[in-house]
């Protein structure tokens, strides 16, 4: 999971945690822990390819992890700013997410900060990374 732009994927996105976990802290549970290192963090990602990145960018840009149905932002702007971001990034570019599963029914996943809530997307392709991080309490 390496990056020519300024470390690794996972060394990236722990980056996006700690500014998020710095800024929302005053809504985080007290007491719960999350990945610190890049390393753990790395144990939550998993590789995806464009397409799947293309709907969960779209996901976190307009769906509320939190609360399943309550819309953040218009779906098809976020679609085209997830298309134009994937293909921005190349054909090359690898993708990864510590979503399992993310619909009405289901939300799935592995944690990346020390919120109730977090879905990611990383992609990495050229000298870019890009991050899309949400995270919530309920």
């Amino acid at each position: 999971m390496a990056d020519k732009a300024g470390g690794s994927v996972p060394e990236v996105v722990r980056q996006v945690a700690i500014k998020a976990e710095e800024v929302w802290k005053d809504y985080a549970v007290e007491g719960v822990v999350g990945p610190v290192t890049p390393t753990e963090v790395e144990g939550a990602l998993t590789q995806i390819d464009g397409e799947r990145a293309v709907e969960l960018l779209t996901c976190l840009a307009t769906d509320d992890l939190v609360f399943p149905g309550t819309r953040r932002r218009d779906r098809t702007h976020a679609h085209r700013a997830a298309e134009r971001i994937v293909r921005l990034l190349g054909y090359q570019s690898v993708w990864y997410t510590n979503i399992n599963g993310l619909s009405p029914r289901e939300r799935a996943w592995t944690p990346v900060t020390r919120h109730t809530f977090d879905g990611v997307v990383a992609g990495t392709g050229g000298s870019f990374t890009v991050v899309l991080l949400q995270v919530g309490e309920d």
